[in-house]
């Protein structure tokens, strides 16, 4: 079971940040930080920070059961419900959330002056999220061993699948 940051200390842990200024709806800009992962338990805790001026992340939904804690500043999040209509969530420092598998899609994003979340979430088939295009449908996976990959390479998680290259 790697441990990679002995810390939840959002100031003394490696971030990783992603910017996506394709995405015109809203401004995606946060920060990711991996602690911890057993592949064999399907299990990942990382760090998810949002910038300030209410910074997002990419529309998706969990897949996996996932626990939230809010340690700094605000979570805020548009679910889509299943009759098309939408609920406001928003949480603060210190509030505890724990969705089961298969959580709504939703949009998510930092207050005015961002937030950060830690969140701790298990995957029996490996499975974290599901991520959206801008129509809320056209989903692709995220798997912990791709997460855990592209964390290990440098790269991005969680971008669109691309057409392959013509001949």
């Amino acid at each position: 079971m790697p441990i990679l940051s002995p810390s939840f200390d959002p100031k003394s842990v490696a971030w990783r940040r992603v910017v996506d200024p394709t995405c015109t709806a809203f401004k995606i800009d946060f920060e990711h930080c991996l602690l911890g992962y057993d592949l064999a338990a399907g299990r990942l805790d990382m760090l998810l920070r949002y910038a300030k001026g209410r910074g997002h992340c990419r529309r998706h939904r969990h897949v996996a059961s996932t626990l939230t804690l809010v340690m700094e500043g605000e979570q805020h999040l548009l679910e889509i419900q299943p009759d098309g209509s939408i609920k406001a969530v928003t949480r603060t420092a210190g509030d505890y959330a724990l969705a089961p598998p298969d959580a709504l899609p939703h949009i998510e994003c930092g207050g005015d002056d961002g937030g950060t979340v830690l969140l701790s979430m298990t995957a029996p088939d490996g499975i974290l999220f599901e991520y959206l295009d801008d129509t809320m449908s056209n989903g692709w996976t995220l798997s912990i061993a791709q997460y855990v990959d592209a964390w290990n390479n440098g790269a991005t998680y969680g971008l669109a699948p691309t057409a392959p290259s013509p001949p």
